[in-house]
């Protein structure tokens, strides 16, 4: 099987090439491509290949560009960093993808749904050529940055203000009103459930620390291990009460930090 791979990043293009080899040793590397530029010209001066594995975001741009650029015929296995569940849908397509770090098994089973597809198109009357360029489009729909608040509208005195999220150190409720403090420890009340906050925010700003607080990452000055494998955080400016992190949330607090 002649294989095309598409990827930036040198040494994830030796990874990924032994770890083709020591799947199949009939698999046979038969170019590699760095940018879209480059990928155009690869498939527009050589014969198609039988797989490409392609990263989404390259040297110059996405990789979708290639698709609108060359008729792209062969099949695709995308290659991402990108969230599992925001392409959760695609696994049902003629179409792959392997999160990175790419794992054996993974590509494995991957390249198993290709031959097995690959030998059911060859039987049907049209041909072996998947609808990549339909397939391809959801994909980039499906991955588009989602539009989060930027700002919100509140009430001071006798006006009305604009306060920007960045102004924003966390969200919490009190009584059974949505607040959030500022920066300069100021505090204002918004119309909005925190269920409704948390949809709202950017998920790699804010977390949802427990059902009373939603926390910026900048404001958290300190992490203290806590009862019971909870964490307690301590934020700037210092709210009234204590701000603890589930026993459930900590690993995934932790790892939202350290991004």
């Amino acid at each position: 099987m002649d294989v095309l791979v598409i990827e930036d990043e040198e040494l994830a293009v030796r990874k990924l090439t032994k770890l083709l080899q020591d799947v199949d040793d009939s698999i046979r590397i038969v170019g590699t491509a760095a940018s879209v530029r480059a990928s155009v010209q690869w498939l527009q001066n050589n014969t198609s290949p039988d797989l490409i594995l392609m990263d989404i975001e390259l040297a110059d741009g996405q990789s979708f560009e290639i698709f609108e650029q060359t008729h792209v015929v062969s099949p695709v296995i995308f290659t991402t960093s990108y969230d599992e569940y925001a392409l959760r849908a695609f696994k049902v397509n003629s179409i792959d993808y392997l999160l990175k770090p790419i794992k054996r098994h993974e590509l494995e089973a991957s390249l198993a749904k290709h031959r097995k597809l690959h030998t059911q198109a060859e039987t049907e009357t049209g041909g072996g050529r998947m609808a990549i360029e339909a397939l391809v489009q959801q994909l980039r729909q499906q991955i588009q940055p989602t539009e989060y608040r930027k700002r919100f509208l509140v009430k001071h005195l006798s006006q009305w203000m604009p306060i920007e999220i960045s102004e924003i150190a966390y969200f919490y409720s009190e009584e059974g009103i949505s607040l959030f403090r500022t920066r300069n420890n100021q505090k204002f009340s918004v119309d909005y459930t925190l269920d409704e906050l948390e949809a709202m925010l950017d998920p790699t700003q804010f977390f949802r620390a427990n059902r009373q607080f939603i926390v910026d990452i900048n404001c958290v000055q300190q992490i203290h291990p806590y009862f019971n494998n909870k964490l307690k955080l301590t934020l700037k400016p210092a709210p009234e009460e204590e701000v603890l992190v589930s026993r459930e949330r900590a690993t995934e607090f932790k790892k939202w930090m350290g991004k």
